[in-house]
């Protein structure tokens, strides 16, 4: 990869490390801040493992309190600083730079409160996005939004980049899930957005922060919606000879009016590394895999899968096989929830995450393959159908500087790709470093000034995340 970029350090900053670290210690308890080079290793960067940095050092809070009181310190001494939750972000947003300190909120991972009439939960930042189910299941409630890490993601992070998942095709991302937040600014104010009421009075500012990359405050406690549980879930696999086939089915589902809670999409690569990983009895003679689920009761499941299957065999489907037990409901999502980690066991890999019309599900497929093989590599196609969501998984070998940039080349190019057909360049990984220099290929100056001046409005010293999101050229903060 190529060598990574910051805003240049502040000179003023790292001549002072040592003080700073003395007035941190002061701050919270010795067993939250880490300072020793060893220490931080862990730190350096993110689930975007093609880049690193040390940080100046890292606390790791234990409460609101204790964030407001490390906040109001770094502005005050004009200290950087880059919230992380679990570190799962694969797109840089939680890679460090040399003058900033992280704020690491994986201390702060209590549930608060459940409250069932009003369907809500409060939650501190660091709690796991799948903790919030398992902590509700039993009452015959869940928490939505399901990302692919969600065993280790953070509400936070969710937060952050506004993740998510399989489901969010009927239940939305995390935006629609959620209610209200408790965030400190830049200067350690303390506010909060929103509540377990269904709309709040005003601008609506929790829509802003959701998705802000950590760029606006920290969210240290988060009010989200819970969901009954449905009746019943039904998991069906859909084989088809062609990726630009079941890519046509998916659009035609939609455009049918019918939305499953779930439409997932892998390609002949991925199906072969996920069947081999989670056995999940996967069909193999396809060259393209639909994972479609309906829920509710038996006959309006019944109805939809008819429906749906009717639409299969109009593009040509060429095997239908539907879950006959929870075990095989459960392998079904194994399989498909493991694809990254599963991946990964055989090769090096770059997740895109670009997102486009379902109309042009099969055009983007087609071009994805030719600009793979115009460079020479391999992909794993893996995603979230329903919306439009892409996952491009470009494999190269990182021991080759030469591989590693065609890699970056053809999925900048694949990116462009979901910009030009009417998409966008991130449907759920936000924008972080990997994306930030094509963010000039989605808008124009004039719109990223717009932005640009929101995120002052927030952090005139751009203290916050700096290096993220906008690109470097012609930034003097």
């Amino acid at each position: 990869m190529n060598s990574i970029q910051f805003l240049p350090p502040r000179e003023s900053v790292l001549n002072k490390r040592e003080t700073i670290i003395n007035d941190l210690g002061r701050l919270v308890p010795a067993n939250c801040l880490l300072h020793e080079q060893r220490e931080l290793v862990p730190f350096e960067t993110d689930a975007f493992v093609s880049y690193r940095q040390m940080p100046l050092a890292v606390v790791l809070p234990e409460n609101t309190e204790q964030v407001a009181a490390i906040m109001s310190y770094c502005y005050q001494n004009s200290v950087p600083v880059v919230p992380r939750g679990a570190g799962t972000s694969l797109c840089g947003g939680a890679i460090p730079q040399l003058d900033a300190i992280i704020i690491g909120l994986s201390k702060m991972n209590v549930v608060l409160d459940v409250d069932y009439p009003n369907r809500a939960a409060v939650v501190q930042a660091g709690v796991t996005n799948l903790r919030i189910s398992e902590h509700v299941g039993p009452d015959g409630f869940f928490y939505a939004p399901d990302p692919s890490s969600q065993l280790a993601c953070t509400i936070g992070g969710n937060i952050g980049m506004n993740s998510g998942g399989a489901h969010c095709l009927k239940y939305g991302v995390t935006t629609n899930n959620l209610l209200g937040v408790k965030m400190v600014l830049i200067d350690g104010t303390v506010i909060e957005l929103g509540g377990k009421h269904l709309d709040a009075a005003g601008y609506d500012l929790l829509g802003l922060i959701c998705g802000s990359e950590g760029q606006l405050g920290i969210v240290t406690e988060a009010t989200v919606r819970l969901t009954a549980k449905p009746e019943g879930a039904r998991p069906v696999l859909f084989g088809f000879e062609t990726s630009e086939a079941a890519g046509a089915c998916v659009s035609d589902i939609i455009a049918s009016g019918i939305i499953p809670v779930a439409i997932e999409f892998m390609d002949k690569q991925a199906i072969e590394i996920c069947e081999a990983f989670a056995g999940a009895g996967y069909p193999l003679d396809v060259g393209a895999l639909l994972v479609i689920e309906v829920e509710g009761s038996d006959p309006e499941m019944d109805d939809m899968l008819t429906r749906i299957v009717d639409i299969a065999k109009r593009n040509s489907v060429k095997t239908v096989r539907e879950s006959q037990t929870a075990t095989e409901a459960a392998l079904i999502w194994k399989g498909r929830k493991s694809a990254f980690g599963a991946t990964g066991r055989i090769a090096d890999y770059i997740c895109m995450d670009g997102t486009v019309p379902l109309s042009k599900l099969p055009y983007v497929l087609s071009k994805t393959t030719e600009i793979i093989d115009r460079y020479g590599l391999r992909v794993a196609n893996v995603f979230h159908a329903g919306d439009g969501n892409m996952h491009p998984l470009i494999l190269f070998n990182a021991n080759d500087p030469d591989d590693a940039r065609r890699a970056e080349e053809a999925g900048n190019e694949i990116l462009k790709l979901c910009v030009d057909v009417g998409g966008c360049l991130t449907g759920e990984h936000g924008v972080g470093i990997e994306k930030r220099d094509l963010m000039t290929h989605q808008f124009s100056e004039e719109e990223l000034q717009q932005q640009m001046a929101v995120r002052s409005a927030f952090d005139a010293g751009w203290l916050l995340n700096p290096s993220k999101v906008f690109p470097l050229e012609g930034r003097s903060i």
